[in-house]
C-alpha cells in the first residue's frame, strides 16, 4: 500500500540553484497531497513527476516561501482544465490571505477552491483508512503541523492454525474470521476470530512540522512516527539565530525525533548559507537521534512502509 513522500522544495527562505522554496507532496494509495507552496512548486512537480491530482493543500503558515506557489499552481491546474475542487487548508486567520492567493492572477479559477481555516489539536481531514490531524507549532506568527496517521489494521490470519490445527475447511469462512465474525462450522464447531487472527496491527504516520522551534506538541504528535519531517534551518553554530528567528537546529530536530521514538527523521527547510554542506548538519542530527537521518534534497523520495515490515527505501 503507497505512502510516497517527495520533497519538493527544501530550502530555506532563500531558494538555491538546486534547492527550491519549501513544499512536500505524499501520495497514499492514489490520492495526493500537498504540504506548502513555496513559488514554483508546479514546475517541481513536472520535473519530479509527482502528478498533479491533488485534493488537499495544507499550509503550515502565511509566510511567501511556504505559500507563493499557490497561484501559480491554481493557474496551472486550471490550463489543465481541471474540474474537481480542491480543498487548502491554513491556520487560524488565514483565510482571507489565501483567498487572495487563489486569486492573485486577476481571475476566478476554474474549477471550486475551499478554503478551511483549522485550529491546533483537531483533525483537518477524516478518512475511513487514515486522518490528517493538526498540532501547535511556535513560529513567528500563526502555525500549525500537520500528522497523516493511518489507522490500525487487522491482524495477521494465521492460516496454518486454521488448517492446520483446528482443521477450519478453507473458503468464504476464512474471510469472516479475518473481518472479525465468528463462525459456526458445518461440523457444530463455534470459532472465535480470536483463535486464528493476529493483534491489530499498526499503520503509519507521517509528521510534517512547518517552520516551527522544537515543541513538546512535536514530540507528542511525532510519537512512533514512521517519518518526522522537521525544520532543520541552522547548524549549532547558529543557534542563537534559530531562536531569534522562531526555527529548529538540526540537533535539535534530532532531539525531538528521539524523544518521540520516530523511525526516520527527515530535516528540512535548509538556510541557504549551508549550500553544498547539510552533511554536517545531519551529522549533528544523528549525534542526539540513532535512527535513519537524511537531510533531502529535491527530489529525494521516501517510500514509506509499514512498522512491520522492512525499512522504507529511499531514492
Amino acid at each position: 500500500m503507497t505512502l510516497r513522500v517527495t520533497f519538493l522544495g527544501t530550502s530555506g527562505a532563500v531558494p538555491t540553484v538546486e534547492r527550491a522554496p519549501s513544499a512536500v507532496h505524499v501520495n497514499r494509495e492514489g490520492e495526493s497531497f500537498l504540504f506548502d507552496c513555496g513559488e514554483g512548486t508546479q514546475r517541481q512537480m513536472k520535473r519530479f513527476d509527482t502528478g498533479f491530482d491533488l485534493s488537499h493543500i495544507f499550509l503550515t503558515h502565511l509566510h511567501g516561501d511556504h505559500t507563493l506557489g499557490v497561484p501559480g499552481l491554481i493557474q496551472s491546474l486550471g490550463f489543465d482544465n481541471r474540474e474537481a475542487s480542491l480543498a487548502i487548508h491554513g491556520p487560524p486567520g488565514s483565510r482571507r490571505q489565501i483567498q487572495s492567493l487563489v486569486h492573485a492572477g486577476g481571475t476566478d479559477p476554474s474549477f471550486p477552491v475551499r478554503i478551511h481555516e483549522v485550529t491546533t489539536d483537531s483533525v483537518a481531514l477524516a478518512r475511513e483508512e487514515f486522518e490528517i490531524r493538526t498540532f501547535e507549532t511556535d513560529h513567528r506568527t500563526a502555525a500549525v503541523g500537520y500528522a497523516l496517521v493511518e489507522s490500525e489494521r487487522k491482524g495477521r490470519f494465521d492460516r496454518q492454525r486454521a488448517e492446520e490445527e483446528l482443521d477450519i475447511p478453507p473458503g468464504p469462512v476464512y474471510g469472516r474470521l479475518h473481518e472479525g465474525e465468528t463462525v459456526e462450522l458445518d461440523d457444530g464447531r463455534v470459532i472465535h476470530p480470536e483463535q486464528v487472527v493476529g493483534d491489530p496491527r499498526p499503520g503509519r504516520r507521517v509528521v510534517y512540522t512547518g517552520d516551527t522551534r522544537p515543541v513538546e506538541a512535536t514530540v507528542r504528535a511525532a510519537e512512533d512516527a514512521d517519518l518526522l519531517i522537521h525544520d532543520a534551518t541552522f547548524a549549532d553554530d547558529d543557534s542563537d539565530r534559530a531562536r531569534q528567528t522562531a526555527h529548529s537546529t538540526a540537533r535539535e530536530a534530532g532531539a525531538v525525533a528521539a524523544r518521540a521514538d520516530a523511525r526516520r527523521l527527515a530535516l528540512t527547510h535548509l538556510s541557504s548559507r549551508y549550500a553544498g554542506d547539510a552533511d554536517r548538519l545531519a551529522s549533528q542530527a544523528a549525534e542526539v537521534f540513532d535512527g535513519h537521518v537524511v537531510y533531502p534534497d529535491d527530489g529525494h523520495v521516501i517510500d514509506v512502509p509499514f512498522p512491520d515490515e522492512a525499512a522504507d527505501g529511499d531514492h
